[in-house]
């Protein structure tokens, strides 16, 4: 994995906040997403933490990110909050509806926040997790550029469109689901190829259709679906959470997130459910159904992941190439 540095979670965020500023975004985008990245890594989500952050400042370089842009918020009906991010980020749009989204499920049952116009979301579960932190159990769905097709389909038609759950425990989340409807994340597949480590078979096909485990070919053609049909369906059904619901443009016509000069727009769907009558004691029987399904060796998703701000955890490592890319990118120095 190469060499890795060991930072204090203020420096690597202050980091972070300063690379993304000097490549042009504004104060509050750059607070929202070094929050968003530092919490990611400490999720053990290296892939969307620093790595990912890359990305954005080529993004925001690029003009696939407006920097300036100011999120509008709306709400066309008591349990719906809609925010246009306006060519910026999903994790700006999401902090600044974070409250409101969270009043009007307490208020009602149940409330939802359809964002639009973004770039590319980053870790999904951090948007369910931080509901979940509040005592709101979360879905969330996002799409993307077309990535993945279904078996026997020659282009690709999907993102990775991916699902995130998280749901309260007693002493803060209890579990978060975190899973692409791709066989594998379009993150993972890039590591792949920057390291020149194969992939397993069921992963991707290469330019021509073709069963590939070379991660530098599966790039030149597209990523497949977990379970075949199966995944696919699941993927349409985000398609039509993130997109259509939202506003948002369908995966086939997102501009890409790495070229060119337009914001994919994309679409972020968050459901917050308030547990009440029968389901006001959910924290303290889903610890106890959840402790019983460890107990039998049933893997709890999320587990020890909460919040990305653990007690007593107050340093990450970071691999040296990422903090050199990094800094390359922004014209900022790596974190001392």
């Amino acid at each position: 994995m190469g060499e890795e540095r060991e930072i204090g979670i203020d420096s690597a965020r202050d980091f972070a906040r300063a690379a993304l500023e000097a490549a042009g975004a504004g104060r509050a985008m750059a607070q929202s997403l070094a929050e968003a990245t530092v919490a990611a890594e400490l999720r053990g989500r290296g892939s969307v933490g620093f790595a990912h952050l890359v990305d954005y400042i080529d993004g925001l370089k690029a003009g696939r990110i407006d920097g300036a842009a100011e999120p509008v918020s709306g709400s066309p009906a008591p349990a719906i909050v809609e925010v246009d991010a306006r060519g910026g980020i999903a994790q700006h749009g999401f902090d600044l509806a974070f409250d409101t989204l969270c009043g009007r499920a307490f208020e009602l049952g149940v409330a939802s926040l359809a964002l639009r116009n973004s770039f590319t979301t980053g870790e999904l579960g951090h948007y369910a997790i931080r509901l979940a932190e509040r005592g709101l159990l979360a879905l969330a769905a996002t799409n993307g550029p077309p990535l993945m097709a279904p078996p026997g389909v020659t282009r690709s038609v999907y993102c990775t469109n991916p699902l995130a759950f998280a749901a309260p425990g007693v002493d803060g989340p209890a579990l978060l689901i975190d899973q692409a409807s791709s066989a594998t994340a379009f993150v993972n597949l890039r590591e792949a190829a920057s390291r020149g480590a194969p992939i397993p078979e069921g992963w991707a096909v290469d330019g021509q259709g073709a069963p590939t485990t070379d991660p530098a070919a599966a790039l030149t053609g597209h990523l497949l679906p977990f379970g075949g049909v199966r995944g696919a369906n699941v993927a349409l059904m985000v398609e039509i959470l993130a997109a259509a619901l939202t506003g948002a443009n369908w995966s086939l016509d997102a501009p890409s997130f790495v070229t060119g000069d337009h914001s994919p727009g994309i679409g972020l769907f968050v459901l917050a459910i308030a547990p009440r009558g029968h389901a006001a004691d959910l924290a303290t029987r889903l610890g106890a159904h959840l402790e019983r399904l460890a107990g039998l060796g049933v893997h709890v998703p999320g587990k020890g992941k909460r919040d990305g701000r653990s007690p007593g955890v107050a340093t990450l490592r970071l691999r040296t190439e990422v903090l050199a890319r990094i800094a390359e990118a922004s014209g900022i120095e790596p974190p001392r």
